[in-house]
């Protein structure tokens, strides 16, 4: 059995999404590098008293929040729609966010690859033996077509890779300094995921009716 997934959307253009994706990202980690070049913008945002150590976190986070914010926007206007994925983040983004600065408690942005990745990663393994629905296009908002059982081994697999990546963001930032951490979010993740992605190409293929009609 064929199914497909249409959100009614073309999306954008891959440069296009890859930058608002990205974009907020880097500025997290320059302001965390350089926080002087951001702090006379977003000084408002930040607590009135905090350590110099957490100069640079906090300094970031704002930034983050921002730059996230921003993204989402441009987003809706380009596709009048925003994405669930982008979504969600961006609001565990801002909500985390400002408890960090609320708080003056670097933890809370720590905590937010965590949240998220588990959130998804239970809702499609949720979704997937709970109600026996692959979830996995509603959340990417994928245009294309696989077969049932090709459905049910992608949502399989990213839902338990959302769930490994929860993991290892508790050990990173449990285990290791804050710069690191940053490093590890910005340089770290993003490559993992698309690592991980393009090995599902194989899968992709194998259960895509077009692939199956060439053999």
């Amino acid at each position: 059995m064929n199914q497909k997934i249409d959100t009614g959307h073309e999306g954008l253009p891959p440069v296009t999404k890859l930058l608002l994706e990205m974009g907020p990202l880097a500025l997290f980690f320059v302001a965390n590098s350089r926080p002087e070049y951001f702090t006379p913008l977003i000084g408002p945002l930040l607590p009135a008293q905090m350590s110099a150590d957490h100069v640079g976190i906090f300094s970031a986070t704002a930034v983050f929040m921002v730059a996230t914010v921003v993204a989402l926007c441009v987003n809706y206007v380009l596709e009048r729609r925003v994405p669930i994925m982008p979504l969600v983040s961006g609001v565990v983004v801002v909500g985390f966010g400002a408890m960090t600065l609320w708080l003056n408690d670097d933890l809370f942005i720590k905590l937010k690859p965590t949240i998220v990745n588990s959130l998804f990663g239970g809702i499609l393994l949720g979704g997937l033996f709970l109600f026996n629905k692959p979830l996995l296009p509603i959340i990417f908002g994928s245009v294309f077509q696989l077969d049932a059982e090709g459905w049910r081994k992608l949502t399989f697999r990213w839902g338990v890779f959302f769930l490994g990546l929860a993991a290892l963001n508790e050990i990173i930032w449990r285990t290791q300094s804050t710069d690191f951490w940053v490093s590890f979010k910005v340089f770290g993740m993003m490559p993992i995921t698309m690592i991980f992605a393009l090995a599902q190409t194989p899968l992709i293929l194998k259960h895509s009716p077009q692939e199956q009609a060439k053999s």
